[in-house]
């Protein structure tokens, strides 16, 4: 697989290309990045990976690498802030991702995978700019899945990676967790009100106490493992439902807006979403998400839009 890494002179994309590489599978990995020197430092370091019983390729990419990528990732982002919210960032990423995608050839055949935050409004406003087809443009959003299921470890006094819990709709502060699809050990679990109450603290609160750490860095470790996994499930590698943003077309009665949904990812991108049934409660809450999504989407949307392709 050709995977090109839009951002891969940051933490977040040199932390995916690592993970390709370490990967059973073999990933043939290029690094784009306007900090050459970044680049540059990354590629060197990972050589040395490829030394130690890793598999695949790594190279500094250019434009030619967008082209004749199976998948295009794009981490570029604007420098992190102390913030209350991700949404801070939607013009200048805006700007970055469409930098990505206007460079994609007319007729090219894969897939989009956008990291760069905030990442539903991205997803959505890339795919009415390019006109790709939407199971082609998608979203990482399995950290929130992730933060719930360590919450929940937390409030059970579980092992890390016992539980199985899932967040989908909006990924920030209208995310919906699914609490009555949460599993222990493959068996189903409910939560008292005290454990739920901590578990949702721990998550609701994660993303401010991270950024107030004023690290200058994100989930570097976390969305380097979760997207190349993401990466290796396009590929075929996982064939089981997967949370990600894609534009949904009246799947949970939404339309025109991406929301983090279950889908069954693999080499034509979001091949398949499954819908879950939802309590009326979570059905109003990932309606309120997808109308914060298509209102921050329509503050990008105007004369720079590219007809579809």
């Amino acid at each position: 697989m050709n995977v090109a890494i839009a951002g891969g002179g940051g933490g977040v994309g040199a932390s995916v290309a690592f993970n390709l590489l370490t990967a059973p599978d073999h990933a043939d990995v290029a690094l784009l990045d306007s900090r050459r020197e970044m680049v540059l430092s990354h590629l060197w370091d990972l050589e040395q990976v490829l030394e130690q019983d890793a598999s695949g390729t790594i190279r500094e990419g250019g434009a030619e690498d967008l082209a004749g990528a199976d998948v295009v990732v794009v981490t570029a982002a604007a420098p992190l802030t102390v913030n209350q919210s991700r949404m801070v960032y939607l013009r200048d990423n805006a700007e970055i991702v469409a930098g990505v995608a206007d460079a994609l050839p007319d007729g090219w055949p894969g897939v989009l995978l956008i990291v760069t935050n905030p990442v539903d409004p991205l997803c959505t406003w890339i795919q009415q700019r390019t006109g790709l087809d939407r199971r082609r443009v998608l979203g990482y959003t399995l950290n929130d899945s992730l933060r719930l299921r360590t919450g929940v470890a937390k409030a059970l006094g579980r092992a890390p990676g016992s539980v199985e819990a899932w967040t989908i709709g909006e990924h920030g502060e209208h995310a919906v967790m699914l609490w009555d699809r949460i599993q222990v050990d493959g068996a189903p679990v409910t939560l008292t009100e005290a454990q739920r109450r901590e578990a949702q603290e721990f998550v609701s609160g994660w993303y401010v106490r991270h950024v107030a750490l004023d690290s200058g860095r994100s989930s570097t470790w976390t969305s380097g493992r979760g997207v190349a996994r993401m990466v290796r499930a396009l590929g075929g590698g996982e064939r089981r439902p997967w949370p990600a943003s894609m534009l949904l077309n009246g799947e949970y009665g939404i339309d025109g807006v991406s929301l983090s949904v279950p889908v069954l990812l693999g080499p034509g991108g979001g091949e398949q979403i499954d819908e879950w049934p939802l309590t009326a409660e979570q059905r109003s809450a990932v309606a309120a998400g997808a109308e914060f999504v298509r209102a921050a989407a329509a503050q990008l949307t105007g004369p720079g839009a590219q007809t579809a392709r």
